[in-house]
């Protein structure tokens, strides 16, 4: 192989693992660094902090990679993603699973760094990230699903620094379980007619009229369980001045979606990066002025 063709293979790996698309890295690790501040009173291990991050890069590659692994039969009917590397025959199945293998091979060699709670702990963040491609056949409200995968960083961080998985941690959790279906949802509004067609089922026609209304209240949900872990917590004004921030890009999401146009929903999902920053600006500023 020339080093041409080796370049065009690794930029074709890239791009099944959307490192093009760095949103996805992102919406998991915000809610991973909130948990480590919280549970490291805001001064978190700085080691633990490199390895959650890199983590957190290698598992959602690993994802996207098994995701398309998984719909390998659909995306070619699909106008969004016709065009992925698998989808369009440019890497073989037996390639994309290898890759995943490698990846998540990674992030579990980092996790050996770690104490036995956050490697236990990891096996049960591999089983989701594996299997939540394959609930879209059988799960009304997949996103739900996604929530708890993408979530998992939270338990893994208080287990990393505390040594347990206290009450907060799961609260964290289900705050994120309800941030993701919102702006999963969001997102699922983009591919819906697709959806349809080839019988994926997702949180959009779920909804179906009441889409745009579960969302907003998905939101603010969200809202209200961080607004407990605050108060839990003695938090300072500094956190619900971020979680106003939050609000309010939430209110601008509305703006956004309630035309239910493809574009503009989409928008409003890869805006969801702005609120995870403004919730751990919060936290950060909150633990500072204690």
């Amino acid at each position: 192989m020339t080093r041409g063709q080796l370049k065009h293979k690794f930029d074709l790996y890239a791009k099944l693992m959307r490192l093009d698309k760095p949103i996805g890295i992102l919406l998991l690790l915000w809610p991973t660094l909130w948990a480590l501040w919280i549970a490291g009173n805001g001064r978190p291990n700085w080691a633990a902090v490199w390895i959650f991050t890199l983590g957190a890069v290698l598992m959602r590659s690993a994802g996207c990679v098994m995701n398309d692994y998984a719909d390998r039969h659909f995306d070619p009917h699909v106008e969004r993603t016709k065009h992925r590397p698998l989808a369009a025959g440019q890497v073989s199945a037996g390639e994309a699973l290898g890759l995943a293998a490698l990846l998540c091979l990674g992030a579990f060699i980092l996790v050996l760094f770690l104490n036995r709670l956050t490697l236990i702990l990891s096996f049960a963040a591999l089983f989701l990230a594996a299997t939540y491609p394959y609930t879209k056949r059988f799960l009304s409200v997949p996103q739900a699903y996604l929530g708890i995968a993408f979530g998992f960083g939270v338990p893994m961080a208080f287990a990393a620094l505390t040594g347990r998985v206290p009450a907060i941690a799961w609260l964290l959790l289900l705050a994120n379980v309800f941030w993701a279906v919102a702006y999963d949802t969001e997102y699922a509004m983009v591919d819906r007619d697709d959806d349809i067609s080839i019988g994926i089922r997702s949180s959009a026609l779920f909804f179906g009229r009441f889409d745009i209304a579960a969302v907003m209240a998905c939101y603010a949900l969200m809202l209200m369980v961080l607004g407990i872990v605050g108060v839990a917590l003695a938090l300072g004004w500094p956190f619900y001045a971020g979680l106003g921030v939050a609000a309010g890009l939430m209110l601008y999401h509305f703006t956004l979606i309630r035309g239910r146009d493809r574009m503009r929903c989409f928008k409003a999902f890869l805006h969801n990066n702005w609120v995870g920053a403004a919730i751990f600006a919060g936290i950060v500023a909150s633990y500072a002025l204690k």
